[in-house]
């Protein structure tokens, strides 16, 4: 049975969700500020996080980006509706979805489902694998782009250790979505991609991949490259059509 903390200061929306997903099957903790979800964690058992981004006493970003560096946990973020940064930030701090308040709690139960779908299939080692320390398969896909780091606007791809490198000499790490996309997009300079293609390029064994999780990566590529919203710089978005990589790659 799935475990959902509900971690949101209004009492009644508490109350409204714990109790759709406990008519679903489900079971639903819950926790008013930031200091009851931590006593919750802290507790164990929990499998999913729906996490407001308001709280009287902590920013629901930085509690997620706490939560993301000693745990895989999957994240849903509560965000209010219209709010494009608050749910770019959130993202880039690791929540794996968000949902846009007001929302529908059927919508809600399925991202649960999903979320816990994909989890469950990244955590599990793959046979003749070792695994990792948290119990997750080391990726099996390279990209055809070549191991080693190749570099556009300043920034460079190390293929090798799944990461990007800012103008700054910053690393930062790829989740495995982001880094097969990443490798489809270098693999594909200047096409434009559909979102069905991009489903294809970045499917493995470990993880689902939909045309919604595509979208979700391109929004933490996107964050991680620091593109503008409104004119980014190397992923330009072809409406009705999918997504181009503009930039040029270089050794």
């Amino acid at each position: 049975m799935i475990t959902c903390l509900i971690v949101d200061d209004d009492p009644a929306l508490r109350e409204l969700v714990g109790d759709h997903l406990t008519r679903y099957g489900l079971t639903a903790r819950l926790a008013d500020s930031a200091a009851a979800m931590r006593r919750e964690l802290q507790r164990g058992g929990i499998d999913i996080v729906l996490l407001d981004l308001m709280l009287p006493d902590g920013d629901g970003i930085e509690l997620c980006r706490d939560l993301r560096m000693h745990s895989r946990m999957p994240v849903i973020m509560l965000t209010a509706q219209g709010d494009p940064i608050s749910r770019v930030l959130g993202l880039e701090m690791g929540a794996d979805d968000y949902v846009a308040k007001p929302f529908e709690p059927r919508e809600l139960l399925a991202r649960i489902h999903a979320l816990m779908r994909r989890s469950s299939g990244a955590l599990a080692a793959a046979p003749g694998e070792t695994a990792s320390s948290e119990g997750s398969a080391p990726p099996r896909f390279e990209p055809n782009v070549g191991l080693g780091t190749r570099g556009f606007g300043g920034w460079q791809i190390d293929w090798r250790n799944r990461m990007l490198i800012s103008p700054e000499g910053i690393g930062l790490s790829l989740s495995n979505v982001e880094y097969r996309l990443l490798a489809a997009f270098a693999e594909h300079p200047g096409e434009v991609l559909s979102r069905g293609q991009l489903v294809e390029m970045t499917r493995s064994a470990a993880s689902e991949s939909n045309e919604r999780s595509i979208d979700l990566a391109v929004s933490r590529l996107r964050a991680k490259l620091r593109e503008s919203l409104e004119n980014p710089q190397f992923i330009r978005t072809v409406r009705g059509r999918g997504y181009q990589f503009t930039a040029e790659l270089a050794r």
